[in-house]
């Protein structure tokens, strides 16, 4: 039986105490409704690479059952084709499944071929998009330009991917919410957040959204503890490892 509806226009759902809106990352449907029923997420984010690690076996089944299970929150699925007549073909059955269904679209193909094409046609046919992948401000701007002002999307910046090659995210996110704002229903997503300081990083930026994995979730919950606390509560867990170890000098 499907659930009580609690964010009937799908499009702009509450934010979190965190004054960001938080989005479940993974591919575990027990993890996402256990997320779901703690009401911590506003949405819901996948992937191929997530599901091949989860050990999903069959796509469309393993989504089905996401969207019976979650009707009422913002869901991402990827196309996974590399060929864009195919993708196109993905990208309108995907969107299908629910109307609180966001097909995402990576921003180029593995030939390096730009998807905004793609994005334009789609978005300018009412399909809601996460175009993802987003690594430069020309793949942000480009996007943007693509997307229907009258179509929800969501433009996916790698955050953490852009952190680990040395550089700081943060001037790009900055820039990429302004580029964004030209389109009023446009969101600009931080993705692939390392630690739980990216979601307060990703907040101060001004950006709409921010993926974040159960792991991530749970640390949430050391948000403003007392750090003598914590330096204590570290020495106490190291003390009983040793023990529990058996270790001896």
């Amino acid at each position: 039986m499907l659930r009580e509806l609690k964010y009937p226009a799908l499009v702009q759902p509450a934010k979190s105490v965190t004054g960001i809106k938080l989005f479940g990352d993974g591919a575990s449907l027990a993890d996402f409704s256990r997320l779901y029923d703690e009401g911590r997420v506003v949405g819901f984010t996948t992937n191929p690479t997530l599901m091949f690690k989860a050990g999903v076996e069959d796509y469309a089944t393993f989504a089905q059952q996401l969207v019976t299970l979650i009707p009422d929150m913002p869901l991402s699925f990827e196309v996974f084709s590399d060929d864009f007549v195919e993708m196109e073909r993905q990208a309108r059955l995907i969107a299908s499944w629910g109307r609180n269904v966001y097909v995402k679209i990576p921003i180029t193909n593995t030939k390096g071929e730009s998807s905004l094409p793609l994005v334009e046609r789609l978005s300018r046919d009412g399909i809601k998009l996460n175009v993802t992948a987003i690594l430069t401000l020309e793949q942000v701007a480009g996007t943007v330009e693509a997307l229907d002002p009258s179509v929800p999307g969501i433009v996916s910046v790698f955050a953490g991917r852009i952190a680990d090659t040395g550089v700081d995210p943060m001037p790009i996110m900055r820039a990429a919410v302004a580029l964004a704002a030209r389109k009023p229903l446009a969101e600009v997503l931080w993705a692939s957040p390392r630690e739980v300081l990216n979601i307060y990083q990703a907040r101060d930026c001004g950006c709409h959204i921010i993926t974040a994995t159960p792991d991530i979730l749970r640390k949430l919950d050391m948000s403003g503890k007392d750090l003598a606390e914590l330096s204590l509560e570290t020495v106490d867990m190291f003390r009983k490892d040793a023990v529990s170890a058996g270790f001896t000098l």
